[in-house]
């Protein structure tokens, strides 16, 4: 994997995390806090078409990359503006804990 200076990290990231609490039919409601603000490099990956209750949509996968930071997991997301990118994936590319590579899903309407 190349490497990214840091002048590459100009997207302004929130991340957040999962809360979720028990409604009174026995589910579950998730709603999501901001765990910190950060700055990343988003790539874009692939994108293909899905269709979903009759109607066409889209899947974005991108790779994210930002300075290493601990926790960070699959059960997060990220947000830039109104976009929502679905952390799947999270590696250490050099093993140095400098960086860490989220590979992510965003899903369109």
């Amino acid at each position: 994997m190349a490497k990214v200076s840091i002048g590459a990290f100009r997207a302004r990231l929130v991340l957040e995390t999962p809360v979720e609490t028990t409604d009174s039919a026995g589910g579950v409601t998730r709603n999501w806090t901001q765990a910190a603000s950060l700055w990343g490099d988003v790539a874009t990956l692939s994108a293909s078409q899905r269709q979903e209750a009759q109607q066409l949509g889209q899947t974005l996968t991108h790779r994210v990359t930002v300075r290493w930071r601990s926790p960070l997991d699959t059960s997060m997301r990220f947000k830039k503006g109104a976009r929502v990118f679905a952390i799947r994936g999270v590696y250490d590319p050099e093993d140095m804990t400098r960086r860490l590579v989220c590979l992510c899903e965003e899903m369109r309407a």
